[in-house]
């Protein structure tokens, strides 16, 4: 039997094993951001020890950063964060794209733009979302500050291996379907919980055709599934994307280099714990209604009702979401009124979801009772829209024009949906107090976000505005 890419990259990654136990296996990259890193450095201080490989970590700041006002942080707490791992990086002698680098960014999103994260790596990030790195055939995943400190001090970290899923997606896209769709399809049919303990590889015609970036949307929500991680086995498309980036090899050391990466592709024979077969023909646009990511539904359907659901517990889960989202049983789906639009995050902040966002309000307006922002994943992703023009269509249309940062994703920067309003959100989880304090935050991709700033409520993008760009 052949073998899985998640196989061969744990194989070669693998420093320490015994049987019965957690292996040790070597990280080759460690992408720090301010959030998660303060207690981690801190501890290497009071044990007086260096960061074992500098050069295999870049840091960058996300989280807190202003989105307007850039350099004005009214948050001490803030502030202090990202003061305090620009003092760490120059202490300890680690790369940093902070306020005033053209590479700073959200964690994830300037990963894969600068050429670091690359095929057969293993890749850790003290963030939940790290899984986006694995779009490229890298094994990525998040980890916590106690962990952070081992990377640091180490370049290892404890590790059992993961068993493996396989989710294989064939058939045909509709209009006006994008990636985001599929990971919200896939969630809602199984569940936050159906990948623990798993690494998933994501596969068949549909993901064969999906262009880099959406392979990193299918792969950034991997963890709302419980996954481990998620992955896809690298092919033209990726070495397409990696060619010329400023961290991958150049000239003939990068075909060299692109033979490897060949190699990584699980074999055709390769066998997995579990399989998931999934239609893409019946995928249509989605839309959560709930406080997490498998409370989502089709465009065309409605809220379920009390009375259908299997047993108390998923009865009781069902009545505290719809209360908290101040929705009804039985509700449609297009019914639901929006305030807020956010087009960003690690999920769906890079240059094609805003190229399909800008496409859809062109020449529109923003609907008068809404208030929509566009935040750039990076300062490359702003400078790239801009020479094109998108962020004169945008605002013209009506949408602010922002800075790069994780923004309105989550609260805690200025960027906050106030209590009881709701957020047609690009972002990847929808909990309560996601996006601020009683904030009702509903997951869609940057096109049905778009077409939700121009209507004031969800509508069907696949019949009610021209979709062409897709």
């Amino acid at each position: 039997m052949g073998k899985t890419i998640i196989d061969k990259i744990w194989e070669k990654h693998v420093v320490h094993q015994e049987e019965g136990e957690p292996d040790l296996i070597y990280i080759d990259l460690h992408l720090v951001h301010e959030v998660t890193s303060p207690q981690a450095f801190s501890g290497l201080r009071m044990k007086k020890r260096r960061v074992r490989q500098p050069e295999r970590t870049f840091a960058t700041m996300d989280h807190n950063v202003p989105t307007v006002n850039r350099y004005k942080i009214d948050d001490p707490v803030a502030l202090n964060q990202m003061t305090t791992l620009e003092k760490n990086c120059l202490e300890f002698g680690i790369p940093l794209a902070g306020m005033d680098s053209p590479e700073q960014g959200i964690v994830h999103v300037i990963g894969p733009e600068l050429g670091l994260t690359q095929p057969g790596m293993t890749i850790v990030c003290g963030d939940s979302h790290t899984s986006t790195h694995g779009a490229l055939g890298a094994i990525a995943f998040g980890i916590g500050t106690s962990e952070v400190e081992h990377v640091l001090a180490t370049q290892t970290l404890w590790q059992t291996k993961p068993k493996t899923l396989k989710i294989e997606i064939n058939g045909q896209l509709r209009k006006g379907v994008t990636s985001k769709d599929v990971i919200l399809y896939i969630l809602s049919k199984h569940g936050v919980n159906f990948g623990q303990g798993h690494v998933i590889e994501y596969c068949g015609e549909v993901i064969k055709r999906m262009s880099m970036e959406e392979r990193m949307t299918i792969c950034n929500m991997s963890i709302e599934g419980g996954a481990r991680a998620g992955l896809i086995s690298p092919d033209e498309t990726t070495f397409s994307y990696l060619e010329g980036r400023k961290h991958t090899p150049k000239g003939e050391a990068f075909k060299k280099t692109v033979m490897q990466w060949r190699e990584l592709a699980s074999d055709d024979d390769a066998g997995f714990d579990r399989t998931i077969m999934i239609d893409a023909n019946v995928i249509t646009p989605m839309v959560s209604w709930g406080t997490n990511p498998s409370m989502t539904s089709g465009i065309k359907d409605s809220i379920p009702y009390l009375k259908d659901c299997k047993n108390e517990l998923e009865q009781k889960s069902l009545e505290r979401a719809i209360d908290y989202m101040g929705l009804k049983e039985g509700q449609k789906i297009a019914d639901i009124e929006i305030q807020h639009v956010f087009i960003g995050s690690c999920t769906n902040s890079r240059l094609e979801d805003l190229r399909q966002a800008a496409e859809m309000v062109k020449g529109k307006n923003v609907h008068p009772t809404v208030r929509a922002l566009v935040v750039p994943g990076s300062q490359q992703v702003k400078k790239e829209a801009e020479s094109e023009g998108l962020d004169v269509i945008f605002q013209k249309a009506g949408f602010e024009w922002r800075e790069s940062g994780c923004s309105m994703c989550l609260s805690m920067n200025n960027d906050i949906v106030p209590s009881g309003e709701r957020c047609a959100s690009t972002s990847n989880r929808n909990f309560e107090g996601r996006q601020g304090t009683g904030a009702r935050t509903h997951l869609v991709s940057p096109v049905m976000a778009a077409a939700a700033a121009l209507y004031g409520r969800f509508v069907d993008v696949s019949e009610k505005v021209s979709v062409e760009a897709l």
